[in-house]
């Protein structure tokens, strides 16, 4: 019986190449190979589909490991040297210099602040206008298509076409926005850029005109998803209009808000060329200062590409708070 037992456990060669043995009580099959990164990447070389599929993905994803994360190590690897200009950095001697330096720097903290205020205006505001227009979008309004159509048009335009757009809108002399503020009274007209505290709110109202649209477009795919036996058992309930969006229907467009956060605060991270198609001799350094702007003056402006490249580092990390958390939503969520 022993032997009989012994000779039961065999190898079966399955049909990618890998083997499994077979236990003799009539378990599940043990794979000899283990579970890690190393043989999962073995069981693919040894699958016949994957090395066929090697020419059409391997030269895009060395290219993007070359020039993408490749670069990210070069990058960090530059800010820990010190202040060459545009000649070679020394890599021989390597420290966080330039990363104290930053910290130290009233500007860098400057444009931190910046950073962070238009990052959680812009998104919040977004967010609220974009629900409550995407409500009464869902109400069955006349004419919804083509209003929708308009709200969304701003989302089309590129950044450097809305910065022009709205560089004429503030103008002081005759911009559309200082007309309408001398029609009111007791109101005089208003010099947006050249104020360093009127700056920032200028830009982050002229990029929620821009991405609200957005905002509308995905909670109103939420609202339309959510059945409409919900609002009918809300309003047997006897819930108010409100109470029903709050307390209801609301509280289903998680995933709505998630996405549209996560997209939003990107580009909030991306509004560099906004602001440097706006900025020439009209936006202070002070008042719309973002990291971005100010990697880009330091590297090319002032000639301090180490110093630039530490805060284009922490500019990365920033960015990677943002996206990380919703990756690892989507992939325990099981949608990724």
């Amino acid at each position: 019986m022993r032997d009989i037992a012994r000779h039961a456990k065999r190898l079966v060669g399955r049909s990618d190449g890998s083997e499994d043995e077979v236990r003799a009580d009539g378990g599940e099959p043990v794979d000899t190979q283990g579970s890690g990164p190393i043989a999962a990447l073995k069981r693919n070389l040894a699958n016949q589909q994957f090395r066929e599929s090697m020419p059409f993905w391997l030269p895009a994803f060395l290219l993007m490991a070359l020039f993408v994360y490749g670069a990210i190590i070069w990058n960090f690897a530059l800010s820990l040297t010190d202040p060459v200009g545009l000649g070679s950095p020394d890599y021989s001697d390597l420290d966080f210099e330039m990363y104290v330096q930053a910290f130290a720097s009233d500007s860098f903290v400057n444009a931190t602040v910046n950073t962070f205020v238009l990052l959680v205006a812009f998104t919040l505001v977004s967010l609220v206008l974009g629900l409550v227009v995407a409500i009464l979008v869902d109400r069955n309004i006349r004419f919804e298509n083509t209003f929708r159509t308009i709200y969304l048009l701003p989302m089309s335009l590129s950044f450097v076409v809305t910065a022009q757009f709205w560089l004429w809108m503030y103008n002081f002399d005759n911009g559309v926005v200082n007309l309408f503020l001398e029609v009111l009274p007791f109101v005089d007209k208003v010099r947006w850029f050249s104020n360093p505290e009127l700056a920032l709110p200028a830009v982050i109202f002229a990029l929620i005109w821009q991405f609200s649209g957005y905002t509308m477009v995905v909670y109103l795919a939420g609202l339309r998803a959510i059945p409409t036996e919900h609002y009918e058992a809300a309003r047997v309930d006897g819930a108010s209009t409100v109470k029903m969006y709050w307390r209801v229907i609301v509280p289903q467009l998680k995933g709505s808000t998630i996405s549209a956060t996560v997209v939003l605060m990107v580009f909030a991270l991306k509004a560099f060329d906004f602001l440097y198609a706006l900025r020439g001799t009209y936006l202070p350094y002070k008042g719309t200062d973002i990291l971005a702007t100010l990697m880009m003056r330091e590297a090319f402006s002032n000639g301090n590409f180490a110093y630039a490249a530490a805060i284009g580092i922490m500019l990365f990390v920033l960015a990677l708070g943002v996206v990380a958390p919703y990756l690892t939503y989507q992939y325990r969520s099981g949608q990724l």
